[in-house]
């Protein structure tokens, strides 16, 4: 049997990073909660 070997925090953060990259949904909902954050700022 294969030993499962556990991910630093590093590695999921890159891999998580690697995965968001390809998925362009995903980017623009960040992009927009992003810009919202930016524009409610602004206003205070």
């Amino acid at each position: 049997m294969r030993r499962i070997r556990k991910r630093s925090f590093e590695e999921l953060v890159i891999e998580n990073k690697q995965l968001l990259l390809k998925d362009e949904e995903a980017l623009r909902k960040i992009e927009d909660r992003l810009e919202e954050k930016m524009l409610n700022k602004a206003a205070e």
